[in-house]
């Protein structure tokens, strides 16, 4: 019995059925057939997105040797690999349920499936209960792996589960439900402002891949920019005079954003600073990371009142008034943009990286400066809407969290 909600608490497996998928190897793989679940189709907002991956078994292998592992609609089924801990320090999983559109679809490793007992339990209630404290304190003891957290139905079956009678279950997971509606559907308006910002740029410049419109296409990046790379640590300071400043990592150089939840300090020089000491309108650019990431970078508004750069960020500096900072930003980063710095990037397990010739040498798209400045425009508007859209969100998040607690500790 739970001291505080007064529910029983009975392990797991008593309530729900569970099952991992089979351990598949690559050369079994099929361009066609019975679809595999991976881990990457579970996303974040509770949904299955099946095009994330391509990964089939022959429908004759599957009716002989998988049959038992095909999902069916309504299981739910979570990321047992590929997770990671959340602010609290604790593990936080992926969860969503099979609609009939994603059929077949057969169960693969690190994925499982769970299924309600009849007249005990509720998988919607479930769902929800993978994200309490309660689930994510007991699997976060006994997750495996330092690189890659995971765990198993061996590590299921250990856990035990403050399960309210089957009505009960319902009316919290309807509550629940009603609650993370409202967040889902500020998500998408998020979502689409940025599609409409996407929309905008290909409306008033064209596919900045085969320039339709025909603008001119005579310089490259270094021939209108100072570009620099930024300061590298642990390099000599013996007697020299320094003093502690705040400095831009990887991390903190988003795709048209910047994340300035973590900043931190770097001992450098006076000289130091002034090389590479931010000003407005710089543009940021992240020298390497994933192959689709490259061309990632956002302008510097002035955030912090003093700011340098690490090594592994270029800054690029516009010595010319005829291209505005946030056009070069979409253009830097539309496929114009990564098709070159994936033909000219050096490539080592799955990391790109440009270097500051590659990066002068990026070709430039320059309409006339009204239509970018009518770009920058628009685009400063949205952000607002933007900005609007995501405190709002904020709030929801913290509403949800609140209703999950309260929900948890039977006080709904």
């Amino acid at each position: 019995m739970h001291p505080t909600t007064g529910w029983q608490t009975i392990a797991l497996d008593d309530c729900f059925w569970f099952q991992e998928g089979p351990g598949v190897r690559k050369w079994q793989f099929m361009n066609s057939g019975i679809k595999l679940l991976n881990v990457a189709n579970i996303e974040k907002d509770g949904k299955l997105n099946l095009a994330k991956t391509d990964r089939h078994l022959s429908v004759d292998e599957v009716e002989a040797k998988y049959k038992h592992f095909l999902l069916d609609v309504g299981d739910l089924v979570i990321a047992s690999s590929g997770i990671s801990f959340d602010q609290d320090n604790l593990l936080k999983t992926r969860g969503a349920f099979v609609e009939k559109a994603h059929l077949p679809l057969c169960l693969n490793t690190s994925t499982i499936r769970f299924k309600a007992k009849d007249n005990i339990s509720d998988l919607k209630f479930l769902k929800h209960w993978i994200d309490s404290r309660e689930f994510r304190e007991q699997i976060t003891k006994r997750v495996t792996g330092s690189a890659q957290q995971n765990f198993g139905p061996s590590h299921l079956k250990e856990l035990r589960i403050s399960l309210p009678l089957l009505n009960e279950q319902r009316r919290i997971a309807a509550i629940l439900d009603q609650a993370d509606a409202l967040r889902a559907k500020r998500r998408e308006a998020l979502a689409q402002l940025d599609e409409l910002q996407q929309a905008i740029f290909m409306e008033m410049f064209g596919d900045p891949v085969g320039n339709p419109k025909k603008w001119s296409e005579s310089y490259a990046l270094g021939d209108v920019a100072d570009i620099v790379s930024g300061v590298t640590k642990g390099r000599n300071l013996n007697g020299k005079n320094t003093r502690i400043v705040p400095y831009l990592a990887v991390a903190n150089v988003q795709d048209k954003a910047l994340n300035l939840s973590a900043i931190k300090e770097i001992e450098v020089t006076d000289d130091e600073i002034q090389r590479y000491l931010l000003k407005k309108d710089d543009l940021l650019l992240t020298e390497g990371g994933d192959p689709d990431k490259l061309g990632r970078g956002t302008i510097w508004n002035n955030e912090l009142p003093e700011c340098i750069h690490q090594n592994h960020i270029f800054r690029v500096r516009l010595k010319t008034e005829n291209i505005e900072p946030l056009f070069l930003n979409w253009l830097v980063g539309s496929q114009r943009g990564k098709n070159y710095f994936l033909r000219s990037a050096k490539q080592t397990t799955g990391i790109a990286s440009i270097n500051m010739t590659q990066l002068r040498g990026f070709p430039l798209l320059i309409p006339p400066l009204k239509l970018q400045q009518e770009f920058a425009e628009t685009l400063r508007n949205i952000e607002k809407q933007k900005n609007i859209q995501h405190q709002a969100q904020i709030k929801l998040e913290d509403l949800f969290s609140s209703l999950q607690y309260s929900a948890f500790r039977g006080e709904l």
